[in-house]
């Protein structure tokens, strides 16, 4: 039975009944949890619903993901069933200029399950990619749809070396995690961005009085470090990381002065004995 989705043992199917009677109930977040074996996107899935189903908290989970999209419009693929990839659909009441913590809230509930699940030492780095040490876990992706927040995720779980996109990506699998079952992971990522998501509104979306600024800073990668931002149009800031502003910028001090960063490719740069600049994958870089 080669099509079986119990084909691979180490691999098993998610099961949406036991995965909605665990999260869908009374004043829950999370109104409806939908598996899907195959789809592009679940974030463009979602999205199209927007209007048709006002509801808070739908979550869609695709077993395989054909045409995932990363930040930046780049691709994101993984083997069928070898991580979680799931989107969820949020109404945020609260102001507009406080939304970029959004992500970045999503982010910092995601790490704090895996940490506590798992028992793998995540940082964050900005804005929202799950890190182990310098190799890429998980990613999020946050798109506006009219008035309401698609927030798509996708966590290596099981993947194997030889399985990697890229070589600075890992697994679960690959760090020894001691919980690869993709079922009760799942569960506690979402309660636990259930979690910070109602302190975080309840606060009308301040990152201080809802403590989020101060737990997402606690587990950053990125603030304190030198970092080389891929802007866009094709310009490079090269500075260091003091922190994240109200709105969940990147604050960044720079040759010129500070910047308040609201996108952009962030590499993590160190100092070689030489002096030169060097990114986290090793490459040389033009010291800034």
């Amino acid at each position: 039975m080669p099509n079986s989705p119990y084909a691979d043992l180490d691999r098993p199917p998610l099961s949406e009944t036991a995965l909605t009677r665990a999260l869908v109930r009374p004043g829950s977040l999370w109104s409806s949890v939908r598996v899907v074996e195959r789809t592009g996107s679940t974030n463009a899935d979602l999205a199209r619903t927007v209007r048709e189903s006002p509801a808070e908290g739908a979550v869609l989970v695709a077993e395989a993901q054909v045409a995932g999209r990363g930040r930046l419009g780049r691709p994101w693929t993984a083997p069928t069933r070898s991580g979680l990839t799931f989107s969820m659909l949020l109404r945020p009441e609260v102001p507009l200029a406080r939304q970029g913590w959004l992500a970045l809230l999503v982010g910092l509930a995601a790490a704090s399950a895996v940490r506590r699940i798992a028992e793998v030492d995540v940082r964050l780095k900005w804005p929202n990619d799950l890190m182990v040490g310098e190799r890429k876990l998980a990613g999020i992706l946050a798109e506006r749809v009219d008035r309401a927040v698609v927030v798509g995720m996708g966590l290596n779980v099981s993947l194997r070396r030889e399985e990697l996109p890229v070589d600075r990506a890992t697994s679960l699998a690959i760090e020894e995690a001691a919980c690869t079952d993709r079922d009760p992971l799942l569960r506690a990522i979402l309660r636990e961005i259930e979690s910070h998501y109602r302190d975080w509104v309840a606060a009308d979306g301040d990152p201080d009085a809802s403590g989020l600024r101060a737990a997402y800073l606690a587990w950053s990668s990125t603030v304190g470090q030198e970092v080389r931002v891929e802007l866009p149009g094709d310009r490079v800031l090269t500075g260091l990381a003091t922190g994240v502003d109200a709105s969940g910028h990147l604050l960044v001090r720079g040759g010129d002065g500070d910047h308040a960063l609201s996108a952009g490719d962030v590499v993590h740069v160190r100092r070689d004995t030489s002096g030169e600049s060097r990114d986290s994958s090793g490459e040389n870089r033009a010291a800034g």
